[in-house]
């Protein structure tokens, strides 16, 4: 079974940067949907970005300032975080769908999880 470990959250100032990695241990991950999604406390937990065969996927509040990325070789999905706001303070997660379909903002879609990694954006 597919494992999946994210890295890179941590206590970063608003306007700052941060590149969250997912290493994906297992079967490759070239054909499968993989997707990033987060938890504020006292939240449900929201799509962030997307990314399969048919091409990147955004929610509307970070859409210009994530970027979504992937490198099979090393069984790896990014997540560059930029112009980071108060809000965007969450628990992160990646997500990986054996088989990528279209609703890639449902997390019901996708079938292993990461624990998590924890961002917070102080103002």
């Amino acid at each position: 079974q597919e494992q999946l470990v994210e890295s890179g959250g941590g206590l970063v100032q608003a306007g700052d940067s941060l590149r969250l990695s997912c290493a994906v241990s297992g079967r490759t991950i070239s054909t499968y949907g993989m997707g990033w999604f987060r938890q504020a406390p006292g939240k449900e937990r929201e799509f962030v970005a997307a990314i399969n065969w048919r091409g990147t996927y955004y929610a509307d509040s970070v859409k210009g300032r994530f970027t979504i990325s992937r490198d099979n070789a090393k069984n790896t999905v990014y997540l560059q975080a930029n112009s980071l706001k108060p809000e965007d303070t969450a628990v992160y997660y990646c997500a990986a769908a054996r088989v990528p379909r279209s609703a890639v903002t449902n997390p019901r879609e996708y079938d292993y999880w990461g624990q998590g990694t924890q961002v917070t954006v102080s103002s």
